[in-house]
């Protein structure tokens, strides 16, 4: 069981890890577009419906999908009053049973809902309804599913992780 656990630990982690850092390009993509945005809309006073919606679309694809990767590197938000006091142990414990009781349903009844979401949107072949808007709309709402099934691989790694710890098994590097 140790070796499981210790294996899938790294191959989820270096699967977000990578995800993550490309995904992160994201970010420069999208600050470049709304400059460009920004520059054509006051100076030339010109805007154009697939720009803001691409910005959007970047801003969707960069919070979904890279939140496993925030995980993975304890960077999600947290109010940490107490848990910043914590000892390892205590973190383990927390992290395990708001992982278990709270992360992993979540993350299974969105996965749940958003397939279906998403499998309309193919079926009807979902494109913008503004005039001017970007085709495909399906294509963004996919990362829905896609980002929280990577925060669902996640947790189960966070979750052996947690029990690695809790049990004094830790040798894995995060």
């Amino acid at each position: 069981m140790l070796h499981f656990f210790n294996w899938y630990i790294k191959r989820v982690d270096q699967l977000n890890e990578w995800i993550g850092n490309k995904i992160s390009w994201f970010t420069t993509l999208l600050v470049l577009l709304i400059c460009y945005d920004v520059i054509m809309r006051y100076l030339f006073n010109q805007s154009a419906a697939w720009i803001f919606e691409l910005e959007w679309h970047l801003f969707a694809a960069i919070f979904l999908i890279g939140a496993a990767f925030t995980l993975k590197h304890d960077r999600h938000v947290r109010v940490d009053v107490f848990y910043s006091r914590f000892s390892v142990k205590q973190k383990a414990w927390v992290n395990l049973v708001g992982t278990l009781i709270f992360l992993i349903p979540f993350c299974l009844v969105i996965i749940d809902a958003s397939l279906k979401f998403v499998g309309n949107s193919f079926r009807l072949n979902e494109s913008s309804p503004d005039p001017g808007g970007l085709p495909a709309r399906y294509i963004i709402k996919s990362a829905i599913p896609i980002g929280f099934i990577l925060l669902f691989l996640q947790s189960i790694s966070l979750t052996f992780k947690s029990l690695l710890i809790i049990f004094n098994k830790a040798n894995h590097k995060s």
